[in-house]
């Protein structure tokens, strides 16, 4: 019966801080991704897929910390009401609460592999290949006869006065785009045609922009060397059209868990000891919020949750170093962050026996 109390009450608290930190990661991702629309990174129609996409991916963070603040937070309330108080009283020893947080850390724990070793990295994949499918395609991007369209990628402007319904017959065609010259200064380039049709390569990784019976211009921003050059048929690649990549993005994050096996470089090995180390993670800060979470009825209420925050951030700071001592090449395995990690968990062990140990009475003074 005990048991079924204390995962009752876990499992209802974990599952209410998911929920808060959910929305929370909502909020911060759903702001990225509005910024990453409005630098023109990818289309708005594949927003909130995306949106989905990297919150699913962020499950492997969030699940433990969620975890670790609802185990804390249930027995530091069982504790500050006296409940554990009058359990202990009763007979209950560690054992009749080890017992309940081992089967939550052990759930927890395969909830937090499963995300972490396939159904983040598929999430990462699909989301890369729905933004890069959307940047191919104009249609996606919103194109609509009679109106300027903003190219994906800020890749320049294009307007058309008439378009098929399937989207891929184009009547008078202008397209705008900027670049840097090899003579380091902006050229306009301006490109006109009677009417356009966009196309793929056979085998579909490409998308073409084909304009027939037109003008192209060449102008040097503040220069008068401008170039005009009349053409049968323009052939432009969409592919060349590149999104604005994110300087913290991790190509191996997406690879699949064979494929990590496969490779081996420094990117890899760190992607593949990070996916696997995130379950054990799970089950060490469970173990640590156990000592945390004991307080007395008198105790402010947040002083062990600040507490327990820090410990978090100091444990992950520790794996994130280690993982970017991998990443640079300075380490060539995943050792040192299952130290880390066999550490802390000692300490959390100890930090348990500590509290449940049997005292000593005193002797009175003669």
């Amino acid at each position: 019966m005990l048991d079924r109390y204390f995962l009752r009450e876990l499992a209802q608290t974990v599952a209410a801080t998911a929920i808060v930190l959910l929305a929370i990661m909502a909020g911060t991702s759903f702001a990225h991704v509005l910024q990453q629309v409005a630098n023109g990174s990818f289309p708005a129609s594949v927003m909130f897929q995306v949106l989905g996409l990297n919150m699913l991916d962020g499950l492997s963070t969030l699940v433990p910390l969620a975890a670790f603040l609802g185990v804390l937070q249930a027995l530091g309330r069982m504790y500050r009401e006296s409940e554990m108080h009058v359990l202990a009283s009763s007979g209950m020893g560690a054992s009749g609460l080890l017992r309940p947080v081992s089967l939550l850390a052990l759930g927890v724990a395969i909830l937090v592999g499963v995300v972490s070793l396939w159904l983040g990295p598929w999430a990462a994949r699909t989301s890369d290949q729905l933004v890069a499918a959307a940047n191919r395609s104009v249609i996606a991007a919103g194109l609509d006869a009679g109106r300027f369209t903003e190219l994906p990628g800020k890749g320049g402007i294009i307007f058309v006065d008439e378009l098929s319904r399937d989207g891929s017959t184009l009547g008078n065609t202008f397209i705008a785009t900027e670049r840097t010259g090899h003579d380091n200064v902006p050229h306009l380039k301006l490109v006109t045609g009677k009417h356009g049709q966009l196309y793929q390569e056979t085998d579909g990784s490409g998308r073409y922009l084909a304009i027939w019976d037109g003008w192209q211009y060449d102008i040097p921003l503040g220069a008068d060397n401008w170039r005009r050059m009349k053409y049968e048929r323009n052939d432009a690649s969409l592919d060349s059209i590149q999104s604005d990549e994110d300087d913290e993005e991790d190509p191996a994050h997406s690879l699949t868990l064979a494929q990590l096996l496969k490779t081996d470089n420094p990117d890899t090995r760190a992607e593949f000891a990070w996916r696997t180390i995130s379950p054990f993670m799970t089950v060490v800060l469970l173990a640590l919020a156990l000592p945390l979470s004991r307080q007395s009825p008198r105790e402010p209420r947040f002083g062990r949750l600040f507490l327990a925050v820090l410990s978090f951030y100091f444990y992950y700071l520790l794996l994130a170093i280690c993982r970017g001592q991998i990443i640079k090449g300075h380490w060539h395995h995943s050792f040192p962050m299952w130290i880390v990690t066999f550490l802390v968990f000692a300490v959390a062990v100890r930090m348990f026996q500590n509290q449940y140990a049997e005292r000593k009475p005193r002797k009175a003074d003669a």
